[in-house]
C-alpha cells in the first residue's frame, strides 16, 4: 500500500474515505466499503490527519488504537491501495469547507468518489458537515456516499460504535466489548527486549514487549491472551500491564507469559490479541504470594481460552 503525508505523492483519480479512522472499528469499515467497490480506475484512498485535530487544538498527546503500522496493515487487509496523512497544521485548520472539497480535495487528490460517516464534519471551526460536503462536491460532479451510524447488534442493542466508545470500554478493562465493537480482539505488538528476568526466577518467564510509543494501553493489570508468533503459530498466554509493584518497579511494563511453551523469543515480533481481563494490578507481600497469584491466573486463561474458540 502506497503511504504518503504529500499530495504531490498522491496517486489518482482517488476514490476516498475521509475521516480519522483510529482503530478500522466496523462503523470505519462501513464508511470504507463503498469505495472499495469502485471501477478500478479509481485507487481507493483513505484520507486521515496527522497529528489527530483534537490534539492539535488541545496539545495534549493522544495515545492511539492503531499506530501508523497496525493501520496500514489493516487497510491492506480490506484492499485499500493508498493511506494519505494530511498534515493538520494552522494553514489546513483555517481552510472554509469550500476551500477544503476545492484545493485539498479536487485540486490536490483529484477525487472523483467520496465516502463519510453521519457525523463527519470538516472545515474551520467545523462548520462542515456530511450534508454540506455532499452539495459542494456534487457541484463539482463529485458522488459523495454518506453512511449511517453504525450500532452494536447484541448486547447493548442501539450503542454507537466509535473509537471513543473503545477507548472507554479499554479505560476499564472491557476488551471483549472492545473486540464486539471492532471485530477483531484489541491487540498490543513489538520486538521482545530483555527486562529484570524476575519472572524466571519463580518459574514464570516472560517476554518483555516493546510497545509503539503513541499505542494506547488498556487498563492496568493482568488478561488472558492469544499470542501470534513470527511463525504464525498461536499460543495462550497471560499478560500483564503495569509497573510490578511486587517487585518495586517504576515503568510501566508489558509483559506476556505464554503457556505450555518453551523458546527464546528475544528480538522477535509478537502480537498479543486481549481476551479478557483477569485482575487489577496489585502488590504481593512476597514472590510467593505473587507465584501462587500467577499459577491461579494461568488456571483461568487456560480455561477460559479453551472456551473461546
Amino acid at each position: 500500500m502506497w503511504v504518503t503525508s504529500s499530495t504531490s505523492n498522491v496517486k489518482t483519480p482517488t476514490a476516498i474515505a475521509l475521516g480519522n479512522f483510529d482503530g478500522i472499528h466496523l462503523g470505519h469499515r462501513q464508511v470504507i466499503k463503498p469505495i472499495i467497490e469502485l471501477e478500478a480506475e479509481y485507487i481507493p484512498t483513505l484520507v486521515t490527519f496527522t497529528p489527530h485535530p483534537q490534539e492539535f487544538f488541545t496539545g495534549k498527546t493522544r495515545q492511539l488504537l492503531t499506530p501508523l503500522t497496525e493501520k496500514v496493515k489493516r487497510l491492506e487487509s480490506l484492499k485499500i491501495r493508498q493511506l494519505v496523512s494530511l498534515p493538520f497544521d494552522s494553514s489546513l485548520a483555517s481552510l472554509g469547507p469550500q476551500a477544503f472539497v476545492e484545493d485539498i480535495l479536487v485540486k490536490q487528490l483529484n477525487v472523483k468518489y467520496i465516502s463519510v460517516g453521519q457525523d463527519f464534519r470538516f472545515g474551520k471551526g467545523r462548520e462542515g458537515n456530511a450534508q454540506m460536503l455532499r452539495e459542494l462536491a456534487n457541484n463539482l460532479g463529485i458522488f459523495v456516499y454518506i453512511t449511517k451510524l453504525k450500532t452494536l447488534v447484541s448486547g447493548e442493542s442501539g450503542l454507537r460504535i466509535s473509537s471513543s466508545r473503545i477507548r472507554q470500554c479499554l479505560a476499564v478493562g472491557n476488551v471483549r466489548q472492545a473486540k464486539e465493537m471492532l471485530s477483531y480482539p484489541y491487540s498490543l505488538e513489538g520486538m521482545v527486549v530483555r527486562g529484570q528476568q524476575v519472572g524466571r526466577t519463580i518459574g514464570f518467564p516472560t517476554a518483555n514487549l516493546q510497545i509503539p510509543a503513541d499505542k494506547l494501553l488498556p487498563r492496568r493489570g493482568v488478561y488472558c491472551v492469544r499470542v501470534i508468533l513470527a511463525t504464525e503459530e498461536v499460543i495462550k498466554g497471560v499478560i500483564n500491564i503495569g509497573s510490578r509493584p511486587t517487585v518495586n518497579g517504576q515503568v510501566p511494563t508489558v509483559e506476556v507469559h505464554l503457556l505450555d511453551w518453551s523458546g527464546n523469543l528475544y528480538g522477535t515480533f509478537l502480537r498479543v490479541q486481549l481476551e479478557k481481563f483477569l485482575r487489577s494490578e496489585q502488590k504481593f507481600p512476597s514472590l510467593d504470594a505473587l507465584k501462587n497469584q500467577i499459577t491461579q491466573d494461568c488456571m483461568i486463561a487456560r480455561q477460559t481460552l479453551s472456551q473461546d474458540v
